[in-house]
């Protein structure tokens, strides 16, 4: 057997001993790609994954917390690895760059997000595979807000009836987390200079109503641009639902990418995992769509879901409406310092390729908490078409 088989199995091995008892393995779950200790007091957060057309993946992070620069320049490093995940290096590190998603767009790696804690909107592009990038500090060249405060995480890119679908958050309704949040949708069509300001479109931004939920509904946010059964555009979005979690809501978009359409009536859906980040996909083998999820089982209900990523789903729709789990990926008896969480992930042939911003065991007592990650890692679920809830960890309690 060749050095990486060996190390593949030593991992599985590892991996296999963790759910059977954490106490006895610290080993994070994953491949490890970068480290940020409790103690720096710089969080890793908006994980990002893209496939070049070479083979190569390319991942990205950024750094919150109260030791880091997200409030005045934030920074994002950039990592590839050249062996399918089996081992990873950084190349290079943004500044000005904060929620960032990666994607790869005629052949081109891009990267778009804000500029920093509720930043205006910026794109660069990278011809060398993620090495260097373009500096966006003019209109025609990736800049493509002025003023005004904005908020995303690394979301999905869809090309979709001549058009290019990237959505956003308008973060200037106030003050309050999660109520100050606007959905939007950005496009530019197909062909188009992506770092020209004048190639986007922005639909008009759509504040929450408090009324809704039953007086329940906190906001909305980090949406999905998702092409629905009928062949139109929607934006799925997380939803602040407490105590009970576990719904998002699916925005209508024009055809023209400038009107924001809710019927609050059909709008919202049953969706576990729904308080907290995920990444819809669909798969045209199966004709379904796919996610990866953090539900919050039974026996770690509590008043505020958005908080409880201690579990980690795949689950899949025929119609983005009807939600099931598939199986368990991961799961830790303790909500309190461990989380895997706003999971990017691709299609990968009969694979599912990840990257989470993970909370673990580490040499120096784990991570802050839950939510302030101290790793990035990568994940590979193999044949993810062919799981159901007999492959969940074995440390994993009864799904009811």
């Amino acid at each position: 057997m060749g050095k990486s088989g060996s190390y593949r199995n030593s991992m599985i091995f590892c991996f296999l001993v963790c759910f059977i008892s954490f106490k006895a393995c610290a080993a994070v779950p994953g491949v490890k790609i970068g480290y940020s200790p409790a103690s720096s007091g710089r969080y890793i957060g908006s994980p990002s994954l893209a496939v070049l057309p070479d083979g190569t993946y390319v991942a990205s992070h950024d750094f919150f917390g109260p030791k880091s620069t997200e409030w005045q320049s934030a920074k994002v490093a950039v990592f590839h690895s050249k062996d399918r995940g089996v081992s990873w290096q950084q190349i290079s590190q943004l500044n000005d760059a904060f929620w960032s998603g990666l994607f790869v767009y005629k052949g081109k790696l891009y990267l778009m997000g804000t500029t920093k804690h509720h930043g205006t909107i910026v794109i660069r592009r990278s011809d060398d595979g993620g090495k260097s990038w373009t500096t966006p500090d003019s209109p025609v060249t990736g800049r493509l807000t002025d003023q005004g405060m904005y908020h995303t995480a690394p979301m999905p890119v869809v090309v979709h009836n001549g058009r290019i679908w990237r959505a956003f958050e308008d973060a200037g309704g106030g003050t309050k987390w999660g109520a100050r949040y606007q959905a939007m949708m950005l496009s530019a069509p197909v062909g188009a200079d992506l770092l020209k300001r004048n190639s986007w479109t922005f639909s008009t931004p759509l504040p929450r109503n408090p009324a809704w939920l039953d007086g329940k509904f906190g906001g909305w946010l980090e949406g999905n641009a998702v092409v629905t059964p009928n062949d139109s555009i929607v934006n799925i979005l997380r939803v602040e639902y407490n105590p009970i979690g576990a719904k998002a809501a699916i925005v209508q978009i024009s055809s023209d990418g400038k009107t924001s359409i809710f019927d609050p009536d059909n709008g919202f859906i049953d969706f576990p995992g729904g308080a907290k980040k995920f990444t819809i996909r669909h798969d045209p083998q199966t004709n379904m769509y796919w996610t990866i999820s953090n539900p919050m089982l039974p026996q770690h209900r509590e008043s505020r879901p958005g908080r409880i990523r201690n579990t980690v789903a795949l689950m899949a729709s025929p119609d983005l409406r009807n939600w099931q789990i598939r199986t368990i990926l991961l799961y830790h008896p303790d909500t309190k310092k461990h989380g895997f969480q706003y999971w990017d992930w691709l299609f990968d042939d009969s694979d599912i390729i990840a990257v989470s911003r993970t909370a673990f065991d580490d040499d120096q007592g784990g991570a802050h908490n839950q939510h302030d990650a101290n790793y990035l890692t990568f994940h590979r679920i193999r044949n993810y078409r062919n799981l159901d809830m007999s492959n969940n960890p074995p440390n994993c309690p009864p799904i009811k």
